[in-house]
């Protein structure tokens, strides 16, 4: 009896046993994506500095490319089409204190995308995006705006990533 009872509980694992087993993203994406494109994005903000859209298109496509399998189209085309415009580069105080100083400030950037799909299907996803960085009150934000823009450049790659891979 007991060496049925094991017979059954082996036999039970070896149903649900996976067949096999991959690290590899093998689904999320249609199969006939194979290249993307980004065009640069484009400065509509005040106080925006004028290397930022540049900085932000190269971040893009080094992300996509190396977080997914596609292949950079440098002809402007492909099956995704990347384009965006900043819309927002604002720096405002936080954690107002009793003698209504901040003791933090934050940099917010604000970027809105349209991932245009040339196949299987055309489509077009729109995505926009904010995101902030914060930083101490007493620093000069001259001294810091590039490791912020660095760190929030990195969310906003990461966010695009997320809507090709998922289309949420």
């Amino acid at each position: 009896m007991r060496a049925f009872f094991i017979f059954l509980v082996l036999f039970s694992f070896y149903g649900c046993w996976p067949s096999s087993v991959s690290f590899k993203d093998a689904g999320s994406m249609p199969e006939e994506w194979q290249s993307f494109s980004v065009e640069m994005i484009e400065n509509n903000a005040a106080n925006c500095p004028l290397s930022y859209g540049p900085q932000l298109t190269e971040r893009i496509k080094d992300a996509v490319q190396n977080n997914t399998r596609l292949v950079l189209n440098t002809d402007n085309g492909g099956e995704i089409e990347i384009s965006g415009k900043i819309s927002r580069y604002s720096v405002a105080p936080i954690a107002i204190q009793q003698d209504d100083n901040a003791s933090q400030n934050r940099l917010t950037i604000g970027v809105s995308f349209s991932i245009k799909i040339n196949a299987p299907e055309s489509d077009n996803m729109p995505l926009s995006v904010s995101r902030f960085a914060d930083f101490e009150s007493n620093v000069n934000l001259a001294s810091v705006e590039a490791q912020l823009i660095e760190e929030i450049n990195e969310q906003i790659a990461q966010d695009i990533i997320n809507k090709l891979l998922s289309n949420w």
